[in-house]
C-alpha cells in the first residue's frame, strides 16, 4: 500500500508528498492531530519545496556572475544615496510599470555589486531576471542577426522581466553592434524593464552609438520611464588599497 501510494503521488507530480507523507503521518499521530491537520501540514511542505525549487531555478536562469547582497553594499560611501531609496527599488514596483534603472558612476563605485544584489532580491520575489555584460550581449545579438535569428533571440529575452546590461561603456562598438543593441532597446521600450550600468554620462554616449541621432533616440527611450542612480564616490577598490597601505604604514611596513 505504501509503495502504491508513493507511485500515485509521483504520477500526480507531488514529490514532497511522496517523500514526507510517512514522516508527517507519524508526527501527526504522536501529536494527536486529525486528518485535516495532517493534510494541511503535508500541503505546506509541498508548497515550501516548490517555492525553493522555483527560486533556485530563477537564480540559475539569471546567470548572475557571483553572489552579492544589499546588506554588504556600503550606502554611506555614496553621497545622496540612501538605504530607503535602494529598498524601494528592491521591492520591484518599477518592473510592473516597465520602467528602467540606470546606474552611473566611476569604476569601482559598486555599480555591478548593486545590480547583482538587486537582481537577487527580485529573483527571491519570483521575478524572471537575466544578467549579461554589454560585450557578451552585443556579440550574441550580432551572431543571431547573421544567423537570421535576431527576432527569435529578442523574443527569448522578452520572457525576462528585467534585462541587466552591465558595463555598457567598456568596449568600443562598431556600427553593426550598436545597430542591434539599439534594436533591442527599442523592442523593450515600454514593454519590459532594463537595468544598465555605465561609466559614461549621457553626454559621452555618442562614443557608444556613433551618431547623434541614434544616441539621442537610445537615450530618449531609456530615460522616458527610468530611475537614475549616480554613484559618485571614490573607487571601493582604490579606497580599500589605501586603507591597507595606511594600516601597513602604522605597523612599520608590516601587514597585519
Amino acid at each position: 500500500m505504501t509503495e502504491e501510494l508513493a507511485q500515485q503521488l509521483g504520477q500526480l507530480k507531488l514529490p514532497s508528498f511522496a517523500k514526507h507523507h510517512l514522516r508527517i503521518a507519524e508526527q501527526c499521530e504522536k501529536e494527536s492531530k486529525n486528518h485535516i491537520q495532517f493534510l494541511s501540514q503535508l500541503t505546506h511542505c509541498e508548497i515550501e519545496s516548490r517555492y525553493h525549487k522555483r527560486i533556485e531555478r530563477l537564480l540559475r536562469q539569471a546567470k548572475l556572475p557571483r553572489e552579492k547582497n544589499l546588506e554588504s553594499f556600503e550606502y554611506k560611501r555614496i553621497p545622496g544615496l540612501s538605504s530607503s531609496q535602494i529598498k524601494s527599488l528592491s521591492e520591484g514596483r518599477f518592473i510592473d510599470l516597465s520602467e528602467n534603472v540606470l546606474i552611473f558612476g566611476n569604476p569601482g563605485t559598486g555599480k555591478t555589486h548593486l545590480a547583482i544584489a538587486l537582481a537577487q532580491e527580485w529573483c527571491l520575489q519570483g521575478r524572471k531576471i537575466y544578467y549579461t555584460t554589454a560585450a557578451s550581449l552585443t556579440q550574441n545579438l550580432l551572431k543571431t542577426k547573421h544567423d537570421l535569428k535576431l527576432n527569435a533571440f529578442i523574443k527569448k529575452l522578452d520572457k525576462f522581466e528585467v534585462l541587466i546590461i552591465d558595463d555598457i561603456s567598456y568596449i568600443p562598438y562598431d556600427r553593426q553592434e550598436t545597430d542591434v543593441l539599439f534594436t533591442l532597446l527599442s523592442e523593450r521600450y515600454e514593454m519590459r524593464s532594463i537595468l544598465i550600468t555605465s561609466n559614461l554620462p549621457f553626454a559621452n554616449w555618442d562614443s557608444i552609438f556613433k551618431d547623434k541621432m541614434t544616441t539621442t533616440a537610445a537615450i530618449d527611450r531609456l530615460v522616458h520611464h527610468s530611475i537614475i542612480l549616480e554613484l559618485n564616490a571614490e573607487s571601493y577598490r582604490i579606497n580599500s588599497a589605501k586603507n591597507r597601505q595606511n594600516e601597513k604604514d602604522k605597523n612599520g611596513g608590516k601587514e597585519m
